[in-house]
């Protein structure tokens, strides 16, 4: 089946996570899909040097790598271990020939309540890691999270309030992360898209569907199936001056539970109606 252009979708590796990275990577040329986004676990257990043969090997880009961040600790040795542990993503990130390194950038500290100082946290953070990153040519996008994520997993939740952090540096070093999953809902981010304009770093697609799963995380709605106008956005970001990768990121149990080519298959097929 001919699907026509595909050149700017990237599946990141969560989508199906049900796949080897061989696998995925068989696939994907198959289907004529150009690139992947990768995740630093699998990539990991796999062999960072070996992954990046593999990729490179098949003729495929790598869009980005996931995660960064968790920078809001507030004791001294936690804070260093995740300021090591990002300057080893940042490093992985190179390795494997991708010029994005995702931000996650973590939640609040446990009895805290204080989200204005958490954020100055990550800027904090990011003082050291963004000139350690672009001597590496590698750049640091910070992902807003929804709002149900700010307690325990991401204090910014808003395209603003990633834009406040990543202004204070210079633009090529520090962007943001425009994911349809986590900024739909904001009748702000449209304003904030075309604000960011060059400090878009990564456009990311997932659709929001209801009832949300226990524990939320892996409610990441197939392409379609839910609320979002996805090539409306997809529009919006091309205006913005943004002509880079679209990349499906999917964290869904009942996908998971499906056959990974299959599945695959599907999000390539809802890509092409929804989205391109």
């Amino acid at each position: 089946m001919s699907y026509g252009d595909l050149s700017r979708l990237s599946i990141n590796q969560m989508t199906v996570r049900q796949l080897t990275l061989p696998e995925l990577t068989e696939a994907c040329v198959r289907l004529g899909v150009p690139a992947v986004g990768l995740w630093r676990e699998p990539v990991q257990a796999y062999g960072v040097e070996a992954a990046a043969k593999l990729v490179r090997e098949a003729g495929l880009a790598v869009t980005t790598l996931c995660r960064g961040g968790f920078l809001t600790a507030t004791e001294p040795a936690r804070r260093a271990e995740a300021l090591a542990d990002n300057r080893a993503a940042i490093e992985e990130a190179a390795v494997l020939g991708t010029d994005t390194l995702v931000l996650v950038s973590g939640g609040l500290p446990a009895g805290s309540r204080d989200l204005r100082a958490a954020r100055e946290r990550i800027a904090d953070a990011l003082a050291d890691l963004a000139p350690y990153a672009a001597e590496r040519g590698v750049r640091l996008a910070i992902e807003p999270l929804h709002p149900m994520f700010a307690a325990d997993r991401c204090v910014v939740s808003t395209l603003d309030q990633a834009l406040e952090l990543a202004e204070r540096f210079p633009a090529g070093q520090v962007g943001v992360v425009v994911d349809t999953y986590h900024v739909w809902w904001d009748d702000r981010a449209p304003a904030a898209v075309a604000r960011a304009g060059g400090r878009i770093f990564s456009f990311q697609l997932a659709d929001w569907t209801t009832p949300l799963p226990a524990g939320v995380l892996n409610g990441r709605g197939q392409l379609g199936d839910g609320a979002v106008d996805l090539r409306g956005w997809r529009e919006r970001v091309d205006a913005a001056g943004y002509s880079g990768p679209v990349e499906v990121e999917l964290f869904n149990d009942g996908l998971w539970a499906r056959d990974g080519v299959e599945v695959l298959v599907e999000v390539v097929d809802r890509y092409v109606r929804h989205a391109r």
